[in-house]
């Protein structure tokens, strides 16, 4: 946060308070439903996997230096998937355009998601897990490595352009993710990515800069632009919200 004041990339275009307010209270409200729903969430899966032998590295037996890289590689694809899905299926884009109505896009809205989608998106990583039979050491690695990239990637901070270029083939970075902000549809269906950044290139979604550039791009929704429509009861309520003339 102190290095979005320091070197924010973009001058934004709402105060942080009122969002901030907003978005914290979305965080606290997602936590405490997963809290609620999934006392022992995905590591906990993980665990009772192991003690009952399901799931594909189980069953191989796989070696703890083999199972961890490939859990971790196969719970990030799954994930690229899921978001993927949550733009291409209307049902579940009701749910995710949310995330995407932030007029600005800074560290907060890295956790900024409706509850129902994270119930969901946990239910989904929960499969992945037994899937795979991924190690808990592993599932906890991948938790910690993706909520920190995911705060990363949408922070409103200025890298030197060389910077950017080397890290984004390694990690997604705020530059590459913020074209996925766009308010122009084939900007948002692209740079699905939140940690590796391979996926995208792979399954050639990626877009490596916004047409309008960073500084004049649009952020946001074109349908969801009032300070109204990101009070925190309107965005709770947005999932219900009809919009016949949205593009996406």
């Amino acid at each position: 946060m102190s290095w979005e004041r320091l070197a924010p990339k973009r001058a934004l275009l709402r105060g942080r308070k009122g969002r901030w307010r907003t978005n914290g209270a979305i965080i606290a409200i997602d936590t405490l439903a997963l809290r609620l729903l999934f006392p022992v969430a995905a590591i906990g899966a993980a665990l009772w996997a192991q003690a009952q032998n399901i799931g594909l590295l189980n069953w191989l037996a796989a070696p703890l230096w083999l199972a961890i890289p490939l859990a971790f590689l196969f719970l990030d694809f799954a994930i690229w998937l899921q978001h993927l899905l949550f733009h291409r299926v209307p049902l579940l884009w009701r749910l995710h355009r949310m995330h995407h109505t932030d007029v600005d896009v800074d560290v907060t809205t890295g956790l900024r998601f409706h509850p129902l989608e994270m119930i969901l998106s946990m239910v989904i990583k929960i499969g992945a897990v037994l899937l795979i039979g991924a190690p808990a050491v592993a599932v906890l690695l991948f938790e910690v490595v993706l909520n920190a990239t995911s705060l990363f990637n949408h922070s409103n901070i200025r890298l030197p352009v060389r910077a950017d270029r080397l890290l984004r083939w390694w990690v997604v970075t705020p530059d590459m993710h913020r074209v996925h902000h766009s308010w122009h549809p084939h900007e948002t269906n692209s740079n699905y990515g939140f940690n590796l950044p391979w996926w995208d290139r792979l399954f050639r979604t990626y877009r490596d800069q916004p047409e309008a550039g960073h500084q004049d791009m649009t952020l946001g929704l074109e349908d969801f632009r009032d300070e109204k429509d990101n009070a925190l009861s309107a965005i709770l309520r947005q999932p219900w919200r009809n919009i016949d003339h949205e593009k996406h």
